[in-house]
């Protein structure tokens, strides 16, 4: 009886699967649907709309203050003092010499210690543009390497070489040059070229990088003698991190007016790169020698023509 009635159920089941008919209890209704139409969006005009007044940045001015705004006073009045609470002191350059001579004897350091420059420049330009990094050499009026500089200069014609061996160059020669060079039986402090070979020195671009000769930066050209007295006793420096420029200028042995030489010799190669109309191109120079503490000074003061220094 039992077996009769689960086989009886299960042939309904098929039956109204077959037919389509409900198989729960419960049926849908169906929900009348009107659409409407969108509400378009008004346009709020901009003449409308209140900005937001633009915070301006307040600008102090302490010239007629008894004390500078946030600090203690103009100058400390102790040897020993907290820095953060008093202005910064910006020097002379040649004050700045002559503290650095005297940290030296104070601190028994070696008389030989480098000196080194530190400059941030304004990179930027009009219409959103900004100067490019760039590297350069400077013949400096009284150097303070012992050595000269290896210098390699590259050509084919036999007698452009013989001129740049009697001149100074450690190294003359043409593409037979470029695989010692990949290997590393030959370097140098500087290659120069003549431009008739520069096409086919493609292959070491990779290897010298910076170093690689190109006519901005005076290594490319036809008077060989000329670059050579350059390079043999130039300083070479360039700008690091987009707008910093750090480089050693002379040692402390070095005479006051020597090192303040280099130094001017130095910022006036510096600002030759940007157009003069433009502004000041240092923003802050800061001098220090291998053992002292650094020293800012004003750099405008030394780039000021010797004519206008002593009116």
């Amino acid at each position: 009886m039992a077996t009769c009635t689960r086989s009886l159920w299960k042939g309904c089941q098929r039956q109204l699967l077959r037919g389509g008919g409900p198989t729960s209890q419960t049926t849908p209704r169906n929900v009348p649907i009107r659409a409407f139409a969108a509400v378009k969006a008004q346009k709020k005009d901009k003449t409308e709309v209140a900005e937001e007044p633009k915070k301006q940045k307040k600008v102090i001015n302490d010239e007629n203050r008894h004390k500078p705004y946030g600090k203690t006073a103009w100058v400390p009045v102790d040897d020993v003092h907290i820095l953060r609470y008093y202005p910064r002191t910006i020097y002379e350059a040649a004050e700045a010499i002559d503290m650095l001579k005297n940290f030296q004897k104070l601190d028994f350091t070696p008389h030989e210690q480098p000196v080194y420059v530190d400059l941030r420049l304004n990179m930027k330009l009009e219409k959103k543009k900004k100067v490019d990094p760039f590297i350069s050499t400077v013949h400096l009026p009284h150097p303070f390497k012992a050595g000269m500089n290896r210098v390699l200069v590259f050509t084919e014609d036999a007698h452009q070489a013989k001129v740049a061996m009697e001149n100074g160059a450690a190294i003359a020669g043409g593409v037979e040059l470029i695989q010692p060079i990949l290997d590393d039986e030959i370097s140098a402090d500087f290659y120069i070229a003549v431009p008739d070979i520069l096409s086919k020195l493609v292959p070491l671009k990779n290897k010298l990088r910076k170093k690689f000769p190109k006519s901005k930066r005076g290594s490319v050209g036809l008077h060989i003698p000329k670059m050579l007295e350059l390079f043999k006793t130039g300083h070479e420096y360039l700008v690091e991190n987009e707008c910093y420029i750090r480089t050693q200028i002379a040692t402390l042995d070095m005479p006051k007016e020597h090192i303040f030489s280099n130094l001017r010799t130095v910022l006036l190669d510096v600002c030759s790169h940007r157009p003069a109309d433009m502004g000041p191109f240092i923003e802050r120079a800061i001098m220090a020698s291998h053992t002292s503490e650094a020293l800012w000074f004003r750099s405008q003061d030394v780039l000021q023509p010797e004519a206008e220094k002593v009116e």
